[in-house]
């Protein structure tokens, strides 16, 4: 309120007192006349921005949550990228190896007569053995075959025979030895396998 108003109110109220007219309703109706009554704000339109700015700010949220989603699916599929490139780091290797023992396995299978081809015999199954052993440290093993259960995830079938002594889909005979990789199948076992 200006100096001005509170002058002319003040004016007006001993003009008013001085008649005896004055009463404590007037007084309080005469003041509140000339108070500046506040503009009346348009409720509306700041409820319109308000319902706006809840969108942007739920849409702001559902932005972050499925980022985080995202980053966090990353984060899982990365770690176990890594693990599965930790749990078979060795199996180029262990694939290249592979014919080097098939090679091993056949000439130890040889019949020999003098003692010099024997002691060398020995010599290859002492080094074939330590092939064996270190490839066991790393998780690899030879999947059984014979007179087991015909498995299409684990045997490569080459030959299909009837033979009354096995079972139907049994494996007869093992022409080359399968390993595994801990979980993982590096090379089926190339059988036979019975009707």
């Amino acid at each position: 309120m200006t100096n001005e108003k509170n002058n002319t109110i003040n004016d007006e109220v001993d003009e008013l007192n001085e008649n005896g007219e004055l009463t404590e309703e007037k007084a309080v109706e005469t003041v509140f006349d000339e108070v500046e009554k506040p503009e009346e704000i348009e409720v509306n339109t700041y409820e319109g921005e308000i319902e706006t700015l809840k969108k942007k700010v739920e849409e702001a949220e559902n932005r972050y949550l499925r980022l985080q989603a995202d980053f966090d699916n990353f984060r899982r599929r990365t770690r176990l990228d890594v693990e599965a490139s930790e749990k078979y780091r060795a199996q180029k290797l262990i694939t290249d190896l592979l014919p080097a023992l098939d090679n091993f396995e056949r000439a130890l299978k040889m019949e020999v007569e003098n003692e010099h081809t024997k002691s060398l015999l020995q010599g290859m199954d002492m080094v074939y053995r330590g092939l064996l052993d270190a490839l066991k440290k790393e998780g690899v093993e030879a999947i059984e075959a014979v007179n087991k259960e015909f498995d299409p995830h684990l045997h490569q079938a080459v030959m299909q025979v009837e033979d009354d002594n096995f079972g139907s889909n049994i494996v007869i005979e093992e022409f080359q030895k399968g390993y595994m990789l801990k979980d993982r199948v590096i090379r089926p076992s190339m059988v036979k396998v019975s009707q």
